[in-house]
Parts: C-alpha cells; sequence; structure tokens
C-alpha cells in the first residue's frame, strides 16, 4: 500500500471512531495509531530508538 491508502484508511479510522464513539474514542484511536505508527517505524528499521537515546544520554554527561 502506498502512503495516500494509508492516510485514507487512517482517516476514515478516526472518522468512525470520532463518529461513533465520540471525542475520547477519537483520541484512543489517533494515540494507538501514533505507537503502531512508531512500532511500524522501529520494526521496518526506519527509526533506530536505541541509537537517538544512547546519543543523547552521553551528551548529558558531559554537559
Amino acid at each position: 500500500m502506498n502512503t495516500a491508502t494509508v492516510g485514507l484508511a487512517a482517516g476514515m479510522s478516526l472518522g468512525f471512531a470520532g463518529y461513533f464513539g465520540g471525542f475520547w474514542a477519537f483520541l484512543l484511536v489517533a494515540a494507538l495509531g501514533a505507537v503502531g505508527l512508531v512500532v511500524g517505524l522501529v520494526v521496518q528499521g526506519d527509526m533506530d530508538v536505541f541509537t537517538r537515546r544512547q546519543r543523547d544520554m552521553s551528551t548529558r554527561r558531559q554537559g
């Protein structure tokens, strides 16, 4: 699936959650979608969480 299709599916799921479940369901779906995005990027290899964390820790110790 390309990016436009994924964006369409995400928008539709948020719309359904907002319409049928109200505002809090909309926020829950949005938050879980963001968590799923981060996990997907880490699994795919596009985001390296551990390298960033190690770099941030080393700069804090020096400063």
